[in-house]
């Protein structure tokens, strides 16, 4: 109780820099850890470690399984009216991402789509996502939201189409920005409906031809469809 008087006392600054909190676990992703919270902010130590106590208290954050970082939790997700996502991927899921890293020179991402949202389970941290907060607005911009909307039946144009038949994933290549591109493999259910993707980011030439990375992780995106569904 003492702890939430004082926090109270220095309103709004103490709710500023909450808020601040969870715009960085949202940010940095699940999993993340009290001390890079506390250095992306430019907040000491204590007044972070109290945040975050608080947060978790009231399960606007959960900690990860191995209690070495934190994640957005139950009522963060009420509030965006989705799902909460599971906090961390299991260990047999990250060595296989891990692996598709090492191979694919670029971004790789896991996502899931939950009440027509792209959910991050797990961005690249060397080739992080170029805007997402833009993708869940503006899904129909981006390879992985172009698979999100034709997994529920809302093909955006004939060009999506195309790359569905033609590739089995969806693209964008340089409409963004025009020397970069992505790519979305589907991860599928036990029924064969698409429920996540397997992300690409990386140079435009290639996500135009994306036999390559395609190839490459194709089979990491069935061997993760158990793990993460």
């Amino acid at each position: 109780m003492a702890e939430r008087q004082g926090l109270a006392a220095r309103q709004p600054g103490a709710v500023r820099s909450a808020l601040a909190v969870l715009e960085a676990v949202a940010h940095l992703g699940a999993g993340v850890s009290a001390q890079r919270i506390s250095t992306e902010l430019g907040l000491a130590r204590a007044t972070t470690y109290r945040l975050l106590n608080l947060l978790v208290e009231d399960e606007y954050l959960v900690r990860t399984p191995d209690l070495s970082g934190f994640a957005l939790g139950a009522r963060v997700a009420q509030l965006a009216g989705v799902t909460a996502a599971p906090a961390r991927l299991p260990g047999a899921a990250r060595a296989l991402l891990a692996e598709a890293r090492r191979s694919v020179r670029g971004g790789v991402h896991v996502v899931l789509f939950i009440d027509g949202r792209v959910v991050v389970l797990d961005a690249d941290p060397d080739f992080p996502l170029s805007d997402a907060d833009r993708l869940v607005r503006e899904p129909a911009r981006y390879a992985l939201g172009r698979l999100l909307l034709a997994a529920e039946g809302q093909v955006p144009d004939g060009a999506v189409a195309a790359d569905l038949r033609r590739f089995g994933a969806t693209r964008q290549c340089g409409e963004i920005v025009p020397t970069t591109g992505c790519l979305a493999l589907p991860i599928r259910d036990d029924r064969g409906l698409t429920v996540g993707a397997l992300g690409f980011s990386g140079a435009r030439h290639r996500v135009e031809d994306p036999t390559e990375v395609i190839g490459a992780l194709e089979p990491t995106a069935r061997a993760l469809a158990p793990l993460v569904v």
